[in-house]
């Protein structure tokens, strides 16, 4: 009888699990058909507006370049041109980017499913921690994304995007290679400020301590530069040191966060 009861409640908890999953692939399919069919906001809006010169930005650089005198600073981003070489590539670049939007919009959705797929089996006092960790795994990877597509990325298809070893070599971008750069730095930025959720779930277990993180300071400076260089698809120091200063903002945070749940010693 008891064999019989826990197979029910295996079974049980699948078909929960299985509309879940059913709900967040419906919605994930319907917000990427309107992202489709909204050709204009999703590309002149969103993914090409790095390429306007009105984009906000430049706008303030250019704002900054004036209070300052330095001109230099100024964008000069109308100079960059995209080209295609692909016959089927505008399609299907279409098509992904319509699925790429409806997952980053969704994926808040995605995690209420998956918290209340979960809920039940956590007991009252577990609950809060984990709706405070779901929180700021959103939270973190969303500042990620925004922290590339506003800072990181414009900058570096300003810098890239007219960097010339000679004024006889122009510089003409295929599209596959704008949209390669663009979500390879929005998605790879979102999963690495993650990092405090990381040093959180191993400082609560005992693994990691501040004090270790403090020590190894200049180590994980070195690695942070390491992994740079990873992230960035380009290997410029320019575009890697915009990527070192967050990384080491959030290795920082990291320590903190560490400290704040690690036992004290008047506990230990």
């Amino acid at each position: 009888m008891a064999n019989t009861q826990t197979d029910n409640s295996f079974w049980g908890h699948l078909e929960v699990l299985r509309w879940a999953i059913l709900r967040s692939l419906a919605l994930l399919v319907g917000v990427a058909v309107v992202a489709f069919c909204c050709k204009e906001w999703l590309f002149d809006g969103v993914v090409l507006a790095p390429l306007s010169q009105d984009f906000v930005t430049y706008r303030l650089l250019a704002s900054l370049a004036a209070g300052l005198n330095l001109p230099g600073l100024t964008p000069v981003i109308d100079e960059v041109e995209l080209i295609n070489i692909n016959l089927s590539s505008q399609f299907m670049i279409h098509m992904e980017m319509a699925g790429v939007v409806a997952l980053i919009i969704t994926f808040p959705y995605i995690i209420l499913e998956l918290w209340l797929f979960v809920k039940p089996a956590l007991y009252a006092k577990e609950r809060k921690p984990a709706v405070t960790g779901a929180l700021s795994f959103v939270l973190l990877f969303f500042l990620g994304v925004a922290v590339s597509y506003f800072i990181i990325f414009p900058l570096t298809l300003n810098f890239l995007g007219n960097y010339q070893v000679s004024s006889s070599v122009a510089n003409q971008i295929s599209l596959n290679s704008y949209i390669s750069t663009f979500l390879t730095l929005c998605f790879m930025l979102g999963l690495v400020f993650e990092m405090p959720i990381v040093a959180y779930f191993f400082g609560k277990i005992g693994v990691l301590e501040s004090a270790f993180l403090r020590r190894y300071r200049k180590v994980a400076i070195v690695a942070i530069m390491c992994l740079a260089a990873l992230i960035t698809p380009s290997t410029d120091a320019f575009t890697m040191m915009l990527v070192v200063f967050p990384l080491w903002l959030l290795y920082e945070l990291s320590i903190l966060v560490v400290r704040r749940v690690e036992p004290k010693a008047d506990e230990a």
